[in-house]
């Protein structure tokens, strides 16, 4: 594995850990930080990651409601570590 394999590993280990409280029944964290070589985050060491999301407490609950309680948990990650991260929620 390499040092660049590690550090996304404990990244989406954060992001999981920070969105373990909208109780997910599915979460799956992608890194595209490959797709993104050469863009200015990722330059400076930044991923980019896709987060697929469903939980119960989206119910209700418009695709900008839904996005802004996924940011609200990972805020203070953006810009750095995390550059860009692209968000598909679904109720549970």
């Amino acid at each position: 594995m390499s040092a660049s394999d590690t550090v996304a590993g404990q990244r989406a280990a954060l992001l999981r850990e920070r969105l373990a409280g909208l109780d997910p029944s599915s979460i799956e964290i992608i890194d595209e930080s490959h797709l993104h070589a050469g863009h200015a985050g990722a330059r400076d060491g930044a991923s980019h990651f896709r987060v697929v999301i469903a939980s119960p407490h989206f119910a209700g609950l418009g695709s900008l409601a839904r996005h802004r309680l996924v940011y609200d948990r990972v805020h203070d990650l953006i810009p750095h570590p995390i550059h860009a991260l692209a968000i598909v929620t679904s109720k549970s």
